[in-house]
């Protein structure tokens, strides 16, 4: 079958199903026109691997499974203890915050290191919160990086225009001069997009205000 039958018939978009594939979750044959013919048991395994990933099973572990080196068994009662410890630790976090919220503090004189102290020793004794380092270095890179990954894609676009230009019949391309004028503004422009990311960068992981260079 064509991957938009699969499509169809699993539920999952195209770019899951190449990822699942690149992964070497599944592996299609191909036909004579090099184009990939799913079958029934590749449409089974991503059923499988949808239902298991829906259960939030990571994917190194429906990998094993697959291998043969983990049953199915063994990893959903793995995967059980991990979902305990996670609902224990929402548990742990959830009576923290009810606590705080009845204790009629205020942000301006909240005593936030005895609150911390009791937090490191929770973590002691295994309980984990939130990684804040990572998710807020996330929140706060992302963006960025995002618009000047997005603005160089526009800018390399537009270079191969360019370059595209200069490999067209000379009767019909467009004076030299001007293509190599034009060719070099958006040039200037990704490297300067680029340093002034990498600025960027540099300030944030300097410290400039931002709550996940605290720890």
């Amino acid at each position: 079958m064509t991957i938009k039958e699969l499509e169809r018939q699993t539920g999952l978009p195209r770019t899951t199903i190449r990822f699942y594939e690149q992964e070497g979750l599944i592996a299609p044959e191909r036909r004579e026109n090099n184009y990939r013919d799913y079958s029934e048991e590749d449409a089974a395994t991503l059923e499988k691997i949808k239902l298991l990933r829906k259960l939030d099973v990571p994917l190194e572990e429906i990998r094993r499974m697959q291998q043969g080196t983990l049953t199915l068994t063994d990893g959903v009662r793995r995967h059980i203890i991990q979902l305990e410890r996670a609902q224990d630790n929402l548990a742990t976090m959830r009576s923290l915050c009810q606590e705080l919220a009845e204790s009629g503090e205020q942000l301006a004189s909240l005593d936030a290191g005895r609150w911390l102290e009791k937090m490191e020793r929770m973590e002691e004794g295994g309980t984990q919160f939130m990684n804040i380092r990572k998710n807020d270095i996330v929140t706060r890179y992302g963006g960025t990086v995002a618009a000047a990954l997005v603005f160089v894609a526009l800018m390399g676009g537009l270079i191969a225009l360019m370059v595209w230009g200069l490999t067209v019949e000379p009767a019909e391309a467009p004076p030299l001069g001007l293509m190599l004028f034009l060719l070099a503004i958006p040039g200037v422009v990704i490297i300067g997009v680029l340093l002034a990311l990498w600025q960027r960068i540099k300030q944030i992981r300097g410290g400039e205000e931002d709550a996940a260079s605290k720890y």
